[in-house]
């Protein structure tokens, strides 16, 4: 059942092709013209979203912490974030002198591209995805690689032993928490059968796999939300930042928007992940369905598909962001052997499990 904001979102999307069709008639043209408005409505909806998150961190943070946050700047503190934006704006970008300055500018805009592609296979609503790949997941879990690029580019190309040395520390952990997350990912692949997003969202349309799978399902899950949290260096992960140690980590040396644009990949990322595990496990825009009862999941469908996966999303942010305040920041040798001596070997034996009740068919 199609709710109407599902239907407002792809038919919106239909007009402006057909008008464009009609207008210029070249279909090559047409086809530049719609990737180029997907592309400024994809960075206007992140960048508006990464202005919630940062505003909805320090509200967590403050909730943690029994106080009040922000609160001076627009209802609530809701514009802080904006004061902060415009605050980098009319900083002055300094570039180091001994720096190789085509990477050391060219480094944050590899990391915010590749932060912004990962989106492309999402399906944010009903009917309403940018790119629906067949090979969704294998795209998903590559193109969210290409961000250590960047950030080793930044730690080089800085001509600083503090960027350098929090570099390397993220090129050894994302190598090392890649391992656990593709294997959380093929969890679900062999359940579903398919490497498509669509596929994996239709395929949760009478339960969620997080418990129409079982215990394995939950254990690739809490994997995956944990890995996903050590990958993009949030805390206690972020020992790339360390400012005890490292004093910012491989953005030391960056001012202004340039270091304003790690702060946007670092936010994108967090959506990123979060939507990547509400999609694989919580049904991502489909609602809640239970089996056969017909009258309850007539009623769910009328929650808009959008609100169920933004909601989802938010629920993961959320507890991601509760990490942050819980947990203190691990030592690198903490760190590796979570992955090595825990994580990766429970992948290995789940994804034995998650295969067997695939076979068996198990799975409810």
């Amino acid at each position: 059942m199609k709710t109407v904001l599902t239907i407002s979102l792809s038919s919106i999307a239909g007009h402006i092709h057909q008008w464009l069709e009609k207008a210029i008639g070249n279909p090559t043209i047409v086809y530049l013209i719609d990737m180029v408005l997907v592309a400024v409505c994809l960075l206007v909806f992140l960048v508006l979203l990464c202005f919630f998150l940062g505003w909805m961190e320090r509200k967590v943070a403050a909730f943690m912490q029994i106080r009040l946050g922000p609160n001076r700047v627009g209802p609530k503190g809701s514009m802080q974030i904006v004061a902060d934006t415009v605050k980098l704006l009319f900083k002055e970008g300094l570039t180091p002198a001994a720096s190789d300055k085509f990477l050391f500018h060219l480094a944050p805009m590899i990391v915010v591209i590749a932060s912004m592609m990962v989106c492309a296979p999402l399906a944010f609503a009903k009917d309403f995805q940018i790119f629906d790949i067949s090979i969704g997941v294998l795209y998903v879990s590559a193109v969210s690689s290409l961000g250590i690029i960047g950030i080793l580019m930044a730690g080089w190309s800085s001509y600083n032993k503090y960027s350098l040395l929090g570099a390397m520390r993220s090129g050894a952990q994302i190598v090392s928490y890649e391992l656990s997350i593709g294997l959380s990912l093929i969890s679900v692949v062999i359940m579903v059968g398919s490497l498509k997003m669509s596929d994996i969202v239709m395929s949760q349309s009478d339960g969620w796999w997080i418990w129409k799978g079982h215990i394995p399902m939950i254990i690739s899950f809490i994997i995956f939300v944990v890995a996903s949290t050590a990958e993009i260096n949030r805390a206690p992960f972020d020992l790339t930042e360390a400012e005890q140690e490292l004093t910012g980590g491989f953005h030391t040396e960056y001012s202004g928007m340039k270091f304003a644009m790690f702060l946007l990949s670092e936010y994108i990322n967090l959506f990123v992940v979060s939507a990547i595990a509400a999609t694989l496990f919580l049904g991502g825009w489909m609602p809640l369905h239970i089996g056969h009862l017909q009258s309850f999941n007539h009623i769910m469908d009328y929650i808009p598909s959008s609100i169920w996966f933004m909601g989802k999303t938010m629920f993961i942010i959320f507890i991601i962001m509760w990490f942050r305040w819980t947990f203190p920041r691990l030592r690198v040798d903490q760190l590796l052997n979570l992955e090595w001596k825990y994580l990766l070997p429970i992948s290995m034996v789940n994804i034995l499990l998650v295969t067997l009740m695939a076979i068996m068919g198990w799975h409810f």
